[in-house]
C-alpha cells in the first residue's frame, strides 16, 4: 500500500517537475536574489560588492523623499483604481447581461481596448491629449477640454486614470459577465414579485452571489495597481518634474539611470513587494469572510 501510494506522488512529480523547475529558474531564484541583493551595494556589474546589510533600507526611509512621494502617489493610484475599475465594470457588466440583444457587440466594444497593447494606449491617447481635445474645445466652444492633460500636475494624474480605466475596465467586466450568468433567473425573478426594485435585486441577490468574481476582480486590479509603469512611462514620464512618479519607475530610475545602483534598487523592489503581500493577504482575507457571509 505504501509503495503504491509512494509511486503515484512520484508520478505527480515527475509531471510537475518541468514546470516547477521553470518556475524555480525565472521567479524563485530572482525573487531571492534580489532580496539577497537588496543587504548589498552591487550596481549590477561589478562582481564584487559589499554587505550593507539594512543600509539601504534606512537610505530609503529616511534620505530618499521622491521614494516617498511616489510611494504616496502610487498609493493614491491604487484607491481610485480599485474602486472606479470594480464600479464601472460591474455596472457594465450588469447593463449588457439586461439586453435581450446586440449582448456580443457591446462585450466587444467593450472588451476592445484591453486587446491594445498599454504603452500603445498611452501613446495613442498621449496624441488624443495634446492634440485632439483642445481641437473638440475649439470648435465646441468647451472650454474644460482645453487643459494641460499631460504637463499639469492637477490634471495629469486623472489622465493616467483615464487611460487606465480605458485599457483595463474590459477585462474585469468580462469576468463580472461569467459571475452574472451563474445568478439563477428564478431567484431574481422571486425577488422582483416579493416587491424588490432593480437597485435591491442587485445588492441582496445578485451581489451576495458574485463575491466569488468580486474577490478575484479586487486582487487582480489591486496587485496591477500596484505594479503600474507603462502607462505613466508612456503619458507623463513621471512628470511634470516628478509629480506623477510611481513607485516602479522609481526603481526603474534608481537601477538604470542613478549610477545603476542595483542594489539599491533591488532594496525598493522588496519594499514594493512587501506592501503589495500585506494589502493582498487583507483584501483576500476580508473577501473571503465576505463570501463565507453571503
Amino acid at each position: 500500500m505504501a509503495t503504491s501510494v509512494f509511486k503515484k506522488y512520484l508520478s505527480l512529480l515527475a509531471f510537475t517537475a518541468p514546470a516547477f523547475v521553470i518556475y524555480a529558474i525565472f521567479l524563485l531564484y530572482p525573487t531571492f536574489s534580489g532580496m539577497f541583493y537588496s543587504l548589498t551595494d552591487w550596481n549590477g556589474l561589478n562582481r564584487d560588492y559589499s554587505f550593507i546589510g539594512l543600509g539601504n533600507f534606512v537610505e530609503l526611509f529616511k534620505e530618499d523623499p521622491d521614494f516617498l512621494n511616489s510611494l504616496w502617489f502610487t498609493l493614491k493610484y491604487v484607491v481610485f483604481m480599485l474602486v472606479l475599475q470594480n464600479v464601472i465594470a460591474l455596472l457594465l457588466a450588469v447593463f449588457i447581461e439586461t439586453r435581450t440583444r446586440s449582448k456580443g457587440l457591446f462585450r466587444t466594444l467593450f472588451f476592445m481596448p484591453n486587446m491594445i497593447s498599454t504603452i500603445i494606449s498611452a501613446f495613442m491617447w498621449t496624441f488624443i491629449f495634446s492634440q485632439v481635445l483642445p481641437q473638440l474645445a475649439e470648435k465646441l466652444a468647451v472650454s474644460f477640454l482645453d487643459q494641460q492633460w499631460l504637463g499639469d500636475p492637477k490634471f495629469s494624474f486623472y489622465s493616467i486614470l483615464i487611460v487606465s480605466l480605458w485599457n483595463g475596465v474590459g477585462y474585469m467586466m468580462i469576468i463580472y459577465l461569467a459571475a452574472l450568468q451563474g445568478v439563477p433567473q428564478s431567484l431574481k425573478e422571486a425577488a422582483v414579485i416579493d416587491g424588490a426594485n432593480a437597485f435591491q435585486v442587485l445588492r441582496n441577490v445578485v451581489l451576495p452571489m458574485i463575491t466569488h468574481a468580486i474577490t478575484i476582480c479586487f486582487f487582480l486590479t489591486l496587485n496591477g495597481a500596484f505594479k503600474v509603469f507603462e502607462v505613466v512611462y508612456g503619458l507623463t514620464g513621471g512628470g511634470p518634474g516628478r509629480a506623477t512618479q510611481v513607485i516602479t519607475m522609481n526603481i526603474y530610475e534608481e537601477a538604470f539611470s542613478n549610477n545603476f545602483r542595483y542594489g539599491y534598487a533591488s532594496a525598493k523592489s522588496v519594499v514594493l513587494f512587501i506592501i503589495v503581500l500585506i494589502f493582498t493577504l487583507i483584501q483576500i482575507t476580508v473577501m473571503k469572510r465576505k463570501e463565507v457571509e453571503a
